[in-house]
């Protein structure tokens, strides 16, 4: 499911915390300089009353005037003036509250004055580092895997701006090329990975999370492309010069770069659906986390006395839109099963070969068959009927890799993935 981008306040909680947090410094030392006593702050109840009014003016005013609206694309003077024109604001509803308030004639103006000037020092070098560190961020580690289809006349022009206005963190994996085999090359650094008509065989095997498509008026749209795409469930990006209605798929108008497009996928979850999930998810991973210390208490030892060596094994899962991920579970088969394997082959019951199973699989602990021809099992026949050996994906969902409903995780090996 595609979570759709933040918008408003909410999309600059991380700057919001960090303005509160300065202003409550402020507002400390400007008390500390004028009284020389932080203790008597903490029993004071007219300093105490007027801080918090002053915290939640300032939120407000944030909110209602939209403060953060384009913080990243702010320069130094743009900025230097939404803060005075913010503090000034500030400072006259706070200035307003004590002159309504009885006990605001026991308060030191001189507070309010050096708590505004400390302030505008403190919240400007914070934004302006912070800004640097989220661009820095940007332009190393992209969040998500991204992809462009595009013709060559524009491609150059659209990786760049893609490139210069990368607020949402994509990290521009490959091109695709509608206008010929470019298959190779490279464009603005970025490889050209894919024709037009390989395009969909090739992101089937790949780590894909979006696809932007904007090609020139002079070029086809690749409609079947797009089509491939929704069917895989990638998120599609397009241009808004060429609009496309698609039944049955969600739409939302969005930027990318300089470009606005309208964003198509299946579904899509909003700020607080997203972060209602996540909360789930980390209740969920914090208590499976605790099963999975109360089990392995038991379970630890079994494995390890019936198979010496590491009590949990780790293995490389293909995750959402392709993704890599390390699948953590409790290890139920003897540490030579991947080497057996092989011998083991003519009694796969899956013929095509891409998957691997058997009804007795003597790699299991403590699976073995006896003299008389009965079959004896162990610890890891036992865990893996009753499930315990995925207790330990729990630690996935909590780190925020998987979630606690989520699709089956294919191997990295496995490749039948396939529109047909």
């Amino acid at each position: 499911m595609y979570e759709k981008k933040s918008h408003g306040w909410y999309k600059h909680k991380d700057f919001i915390l960090l303005d509160l947090i300065c202003l409550f410094l402020a507002y400390i030392f400007a008390y500390y300089i004028r009284v020389h006593d932080y203790i008597n702050f903490i029993s004071n109840e007219t300093y105490r009353n007027t801080l918090v009014f002053i915290l939640g003016t300032n939120l407000i005013v944030i909110m209602v005037f939209e403060i953060y609206t384009g913080v990243l694309r702010r320069g130094y003077y743009r900025e230097f003036n939404v803060l005075v024109k913010q503090i000034i604001v500030v400072e006259l509803a706070a200035g307003l509250y004590l002159f309504t308030v009885d006990s605001g004639r026991h308060f030191s103006r001189a507070v309010l004055y050096l708590t505004g000037i400390i302030f505008g020092i403190l919240s400007y070098a914070v934004r302006i580092f912070w800004k640097k560190h989220l661009v820095y961020m940007m332009a190393e580690r992209g969040e998500h895997s991204l992809y462009i289809v595009t013709s060559s006349d524009i491609a150059k022009s659209v990786v760049e701006s893609v490139r210069e206005h990368n607020y949402n963190r994509y990290d521009i994996n490959g091109i695709i090329i509608t206008d010929g085999d470019m298959t190779g090359k490279e464009i603005s650094g970025i490889p050209v990975v894919a024709s037009v008509e390989n395009a969909s065989a090739f992101i089937c095997q790949h780590w894909v999370d979006e696809v932007l498509i904007n090609v020139s008026e002079e070029y086809t749209y690749p409609q079947k492309l797009y089509e491939e795409l929704l069917e895989m469930g990638i998120v599609v990006h397009v241009n808004l010069s060429r609009i496309r209605k698609t039944p049955g798929q969600k739409q939302l108008v969005e930027r990318i770069g300089d470009y606005t497009v309208i964003t198509t996928s299946m579904n899509y979850a909003t700020d607080r659906q997203a972060m209602v999930k996540r909360l789930l998810d980390i209740a969920g991973g914090l208590v499976g986390c605790l099963l999975t210390g109360i089990i392995f208490i038991f379970v630890g030892p079994a494995i390890y006395i019936s198979s010496p060596g590491p009590i949990f094994f780790s293995q490389t899962r293909i995750g959402k839109n392709g993704k890599p991920f390390k699948m953590y579970k409790f290890r139920s088969m003897y540490m030579d099963a991947e080497a057996r394997k092989a011998e083991l082959m003519s009694q796969n019951k899956m013929s095509d070969g891409r998957m691997f199973k058997i009804d007795f699989d003597p790699r299991v602990i403590g699976n073995k068959v006896l003299p008389d021809g009965r079959k004896k099992t162990g610890i890891g026949e036992f865990i893996r009927k009753t499930s315990l050996d995925e207790f330990p994906q729990f630690w996935n969902v909590l780190n925020g890799v998987g979630g606690i409903i989520e699709p089956t995780k294919k191997k990295l090996d496995f490749t039948g993935f396939s529109l047909a």
